[in-house]
C-alpha cells in the first residue's frame, strides 16, 4: 500500500507498518527540521514536505494518491498539561489534514494522540470522518500494551473508506450499521478503559516481572542484547531499560532534539499491530 504520513516524527508509523509488511511511505511531512533529516536518513527516497497547511492548500498537486494516511497531529490543543485552547490554538491543524483526506480519499486513516484528545476534539474528528463515508473508532492503547517500560496512554483513531469500498461486505444494511453510532462505540470503548489497563498489567511479561527471550545471534551481532523477535515473536518490543537522565550530559549531541523527537514519538510497535490488522481485513475483503 502507498502510505502518506503526515506529522510524521521521526517516522514510527512508517517504521511500523513496514514491519507489518503493511505499506511503504511515498510522502513524509514534518515541521521540524531534525525530525526531517532522521526521515532523510532512514528513508532517503521519500519526498519530505514541511508545512501540511501548504499540502493542504494543493493537495492534487502535492499529495500523492495514497491507500493509507497517518498523522500524529500536534497534542498541545488538548493536552491535559497545557492551556488547552483547542480549536484556538494555532497548533490546531485537524482542518488541514481533513482537507487532504477529502482531496485524497484514501482507503484507510490512522491517528494518534493525547488521552486528553478523548474530552476536547475528538468528536470533531469522528464527525468529520463520518461525514465523508468513513467508518471512524477510537482505541486507547498504552505503550506498556506492548511491554514497553511506561504507561503512556494514547488515542489511536482508525477509519476505514466505505464510500468508496465495491465490496459486497461494505454494502447495504451492513455498511449503514458501520457508519453509525461511533459515538456510542466511543462511549463504550471509554466505558471499558480500566479493562484495557487491567489486561495490558496482567498480559504485559513485564508487569509480571518477567523478561522476553529474544533471538541470540541478535542479541550477540547488536552487542546490546536487543533484539528484533518478541516473547510473543509478533512484535518488535523488546525493551531495554531506561538510562537515566541527568542536568548534564556530555559527548551527546543534538541531546534536546533526541529527547524532543522521542517525546513526540509514537509507539511503532503498536502501530505495526494496526498494520497486521489492516492486513488481516483486507485479505477477508478479498477472500469474500
Amino acid at each position: 500500500m502507498r502510505h502518506v504520513d503526515l506529522c510524521s516524527g521521526i517516522g514510527g508509523f512508517s517504521l511500523g507498518f513496514e514491519w507489518a509488511g503493511l505499506s511503504s511511505p511515498v510522502l513524509f511531512c514534518d515541521i521540524e527540521e531534525w525530525s526531517r533529516k532522521i526521515l532523510a536518513k532512514h528513508w532517503p527516497d521519500v519526498p519530505i514536505a514541511e508545512d501540511v497547511k501548504e499540502l493542504a492548500n494543493d493537495p492534487d498537486g502535492l499529495v500523492p494518491d495514497c491507500d493509507i494516511l497517518t498523522a500524529g497531529y500536534p497534542c498541545q490543543p488538548f493536552s491535559l498539561a497545557g492551556e488547552r485552547r483547542g480549536t484556538e490554538d494555532d497548533r490546531h491543524i485537524w482542518p488541514y489534514i481533513f482537507s487532504i483526506i477529502q482531496t485524497k480519499r484514501p482507503s484507510w486513516c490512522v491517528f494518534e494522540n493525547v488521552y486528553g484528545h478523548v474530552s476536547m476534539g475528538l468528536d470533531e474528528v469522528l464527525s468529520d470522518l463520518e461525514g465523508q463515508g468513513y467508518a471512524a473508532r477510537p482505541f486507547i492503547v498504552p505503550a506498556c500494551a506492548a511491554d514497553a517500560p511506561h504507561r503512556r496512554d494514547r488515542v489511536w483513531i482508525i477509519g476505514r473508506n466505505l464510500a468508496n469500498s465495491n465490496s459486497p461486505r461494505l454494502q447495504g444494511s451492513e455498511k449503514a450499521r458501520d457508519t453509525q453510532g461511533s459515538g456510542q462505540r466511543c462511549k463504550e470503548q471509554l466505558a471499558r478503559r480500566s479493562e484495557v489497563r487491567t489486561m495490558a498489567n496482567a498480559n504485559s511479561k513485564r508487569q509480571q516481572g518477567q523478561r522476553p527471550q529474544g533471538n541470540a545471534s541478535y542479541q550477540e551481532a547488536n552487542g546490546e542484547g536487543q533484539t528484533a523477535q518478541s516473547f510473543n515473536g509478533s512484535l518488535r518490543d523488546f525493551w531495554l531499560p531506561e538510562p537515566a537522565v541527568g542536568r548534564v550530559a556530555n559527548g551527546i549531541p543534538r541531546r534536546v532534539d533526541r529527547l524532543k523527537g522521542l517525546g513526540n514519538a509514537i509507539v511503532p510497535q503498536i502501530a505495526q499491530r494496526i498494520g497486521q490488522t489492516i492486513l488481516q481485513v483486507n485479505a477477508q475483503e478479498i477472500d469474500f
